[in-house]
């Protein structure tokens, strides 16, 4: 089978968006407070992402961290959200949400779905921490969503193989399963091969001091201390790199940069 690879980086500032492009990413989802998991980035980070960067990029629409199941309040947020992405530009959005059951929000999923048209959508990895994973891609299957970000249910994509391998069999091309999860230039080969996957998203990223030549290390702002003057920043040759490793699976994926 000869599908192209999609790679899409993780990203939270406009240098990472720049760096994901210049490594060759396909695409970029773009968040914030990754420390959280991500959660929706402010209108005027998705305006000055787009004025920067010509790939292909979806945003978070998620209003807080912590678990995928929200009030209606919560629920009304993520529709103005979804909204204020398509205006800004945006290509696609990600997003999901579980009942109390730990079961996908189907009628739910389906509103944002609808409400989101002509973007694209992906379900990003609540769909992890639901209750059942083949029950959930079943009821994805009836929301309209395009795809499914999963680590197969466990910590990394590695450790989760043979289930994503189970799902890439059950989706059978009408949703797209992408990877993600730990995955880096020296497991992507193997990653690929295991499990079928050709989408996956990854962070790639490298620790960045600050250039700040006045620093204040008595008081720290967050929740982990001594950040303040150290950011993770996406590493356009991690990505460029990753792209080559994935490139060693000849005769079976090829590379759209």
């Amino acid at each position: 089978m000869d599908q192209p690879l999609i790679l899409e980086v993780c990203v939270d500032s406009i240098e990472s968006a720049i760096a994901a492009q210049r490594g060759g990413a396909h695409r970029i989802e773009l968040c914030s407070a990754l420390a959280d998991g991500g959660v929706t980035p402010s209108c005027g980070l998705i305006e000055a992402v787009r004025k920067q960067v010509d790939i292909t990029t979806h945003v978070m629409i998620r209003p807080r961290g912590s678990d995928f199941c929200y009030s209606d309040l919560e629920f009304q947020a993520m529709q103005r959200d979804i909204v204020m992405a398509k205006e800004a530009g945006a290509d696609g959005v990600v997003l999901g949400i579980l009942d109390l059951d730990g079961r996908v929000d189907v009628p739910r999923t389906k509103q944002l779905v609808a409400l989101a048209k002509p973007l694209r959508v992906t379900f990003h990895r609540a769909f992890d921490m639901s209750f059942d994973l083949l029950e959930s891609l079943r009821d994805l299957q009836n929301t309209g969503v395009h795809c499914v970000l999963s680590s197969g249910g466990k910590q990394t994509a590695v450790e989760g193989s043979e289930t994503l391998k189970r799902l890439v069999d059950a989706a059978d091309g009408t949703i797209g399963i992408m990877a993600a999860g730990g995955i880096t230039e020296s497991n992507v080969a193997q990653l690929l091969e295991q499990t079928g996957v050709r989408e996956i998203h990854a962070s790639l990223r490298s620790i960045v001091a600050s250039p700040m030549r006045h620093q204040n290390r008595g008081v720290s702002l967050g929740t982990a201390q001594g950040r303040e003057y150290e950011r993770s920043v996406v590493d356009e040759e991690k990505v460029r790199s990753l792209l080559l490793a994935a490139s060693a699976v000849k005769g079976k994926i090829k590379s759209t940069a």
